[in-house]
């Protein structure tokens, strides 16, 4: 339970920093969309971050 734990934690730290990097520039992070713009970066990453995190502290607590 521990290794999900963990990958949970680093999946909504790199959702995180992409998401940080797709502001800047949103073609770097949604190069295979047609339209790329800073809607869908937070969209995208956004929910990929919070959802992990979420996970991570449902994990967290079921664990205790």
């Amino acid at each position: 339970m521990n290794f999900v734990q963990q990958l949970s934690l680093y999946i909504s730290i790199t959702a995180f920093i992409f998401l940080i990097l797709g502001l800047y520039r949103p073609w770097a992070m949604l190069w295979w969309e047609d339209v790329q713009n800073r809607r869908k970066v937070i969209r995208l990453y956004g929910s990929i971050a919070s959802v992990a995190y979420l996970a991570h502290w449902i994990i967290v607590l079921l664990d205790a």
